[in-house]
């Protein structure tokens, strides 16, 4: 292997990019601290952040207990990946052949680069130069033989005179500035633990083994990490395939202060947005509307589809998302000059062609449903999808006829939440919770102690506001099962026991008692 089959690569990382990709899409705080989660472990936080003591790695509690003032967010991937899209994008006119690394961080060859600019700092000048002009997040550059001593060198750089971050590896000079960099940053979690037990402590170290006994010992994996200690990386930098642009957009002179003006505009841009599509052999099940006024204020938000996106479905979202509050014709605070359409999630056609006898039961009951949410608003129709929480009501999360569920309540349901009712879940719950008195024989309340003693026997169900008001004579009853939410925050604490009882006609219900106060939380019909 020789130095001249290794490629000259030029590394762009873009630091702390999930924490810009949160701010960018969720009007997180600029100059906050702000931490990304995964599991449960910071992955991901800004430099406000790190300056508190918030680091990768740390548990959220610890990395709240560090910094009270944290701003947590779950990680989204989709999102990385779509703020970094325009970024790509951007590079590329500058620089063509961009390949994706991961959302954050992007190499090109850089040799043609430099060739054009006059040299390798000029080439890395004209990417920074441009993130400056589209005010983007500044990147730091890493450039040298082989992809992967680039990407350490972006890892590595630091602001130099003028205080851009540009690290330039002389050709032939990846093995020296290896050299004494940790056996961590050798890009193998698994390799790096057992690599310094067995006393290779920096790159160096790991170089210095011999190829064979490397290969012997580690296979095929430990034989490429060798070749990356040694400075020898012979991944080559593959360009992408841009992406195909879809996104269609209309401009109104003079703009447009009408909903329904608007909506009517945008029939024929749907239309072609939807063909063209179509045309592509795919179909739209998620767009990204882009609104801007004449203000120069953006409105942006995303839509999903159960099936897929018609042009009179397009126009709907639109008009939603312009909606707010007013209706159908109301007028708008600022008059819009320009929407457009970008299609954020596409499926091959085929998959959504009409079985062979005609439309399935669900595909009538989406497109009544539909109707309905055309005719009367988006928020008209809702579906209950699970989330998370301990108490019952917490769990069912309402959500608009063909949306997703929010992300953070996709996760939150994932999760174990110890306390929370297991299955079988009772058929009817109570939002919010039903009043109720539990008595003893002696018509005296029934409580609970802080050591979860009861005073009584639970005798009588008393439901206040039932029809025919009458006592219900507890037939079985289960618990107390203590239910103890943010002890540690003295104004949002609770103190919650919770009982299942079985009354005399065979119904079987959930109670929960709070500061001597009893309400149903549900009912096991």
């Amino acid at each position: 292997m020789t130095m001249e089959t290794i490629v000259r690569a030029m590394v762009m990382w873009f630091p702390d990019w999930p924490v810009a990709a949160a701010r960018s899409s969720e009007g997180l705080p600029p100059t906050a601290p702000v931490a990304i989660i995964d599991k449960g472990i910071v992955i991901a936080c800004s430099a406000e952040a790190r300056a508190e003591g918030v680091k990768r790695g740390l548990r959220v509690r610890e990395a709240q207990l560090r910094c009270p003032t944290l701003t947590v967010h779950p990680h989204d991937p989709d999102t990385d990946a779509r703020t970094f899209e325009p970024v790509i994008a951007a590079i590329e006119e500058t620089i063509p052949g961009v390949q994706l690394i991961r959302p954050g961080l992007c190499a090109v060859r850089a040799r043609g680069a430099a060739r054009y600019y006059g040299g390798e700092q000029q080439a890395a000048d004209a990417v920074l130069d441009r993130m400056l002009h589209d005010g983007r997040p500044p990147a730091v550059i890493g450039i040298a033989d082989g992809r992967y001593t680039a990407e350490q060198a972006a890892l590595h750089a630091l602001p130099g005179a003028t205080g851009r971050a540009v690290h330039i590896v002389p050709p032939g000079g990846s093995p020296a500035f290896l050299a004494s960099l940790p056996i961590e940053a050798i890009d193998a979690p698994e390799l790096a633990p057992l690599l310094r037990r067995l006393g290779a402590r920096t790159l160096a170290d790991f170089a210095a083994l011999d190829p064979g006994d490397v290969r012997a010992r580690f296979g095929e994996a430990g034989a490429a990490a060798h070749e990356r200690a040694a400075g020898a990386d012979r991944r080559a930098v593959t360009p992408r395939i841009p992406p195909r642009d879809f996104d269609s957009a209309v401009d109104f002179e003079p703009p447009l202060d009408r909903v329904d003006q608007i909506a009517f505009a945008l029939r024929t841009v749907a239309e072609r947005f939807a063909s063209g599509i179509t045309d592509a052999g795919l179909v739209c099940t998620g767009i990204r509307v882009t609104v801007t006024s004449d203000r120069g204020g953006s409105s942006e938000r995303e839509w999903s589809h159960p099936r897929y996106f018609t042009p009179a479905d397009l126009v709907d979202r639109v008009r939603w998302q312009l909606q707010g509050s007013g209706g159908v014709d109301a007028g708008l605070d600022s008059p819009i000059a320009r929407v457009v359409l970008s299609p954020s999630q596409v499926d091959a056609i085929a998959n959504h062609e009409e079985g062979l006898w005609g439309r399935s039961p669900d595909e009538r009951i989406h497109h009544g449903l539909s109707r309905i949410q055309s005719m009367l608003g988006h928020e008209a129709v809702l579906t209950a999808v699970p989330g998370g929480g301990r108490l019952l009501a917490e769990r069912r999360v309402l959500v608009p006829w063909g949306d997703a569920p929010p992300a953070r309540e996709r996760l939150a349901a994932d999760r174990p939440w110890p306390g929370s009712l297991p299955d079988p879940a009772p058929a009817t719950v109570y939002d919010p919770p039903r009043d109720a008195r539990v008595l003893d024989d002696a018509d005296a309340p029934v409580d609970v102690d802080r050591r979860g003693r009861l005073s009584a026997e639970p005798a009588w169900l008393d439901l206040p506001d039932e029809q025919h008001h009458r006592q219900r004579r507890i037939a079985a009853w289960a618990g107390p099962w203590p239910l103890r939410q943010r002890w540690w925050d003295p104004s949002r604490a609770r103190r919650i026991d919770r009982f299942q009882l079985l009354d005399d006609r065979g119904e079987g219900w959930l109670l929960l008692l709070e500061q001597q106060h009893w309400r149903v939380e549900a009912r096991y019909d």
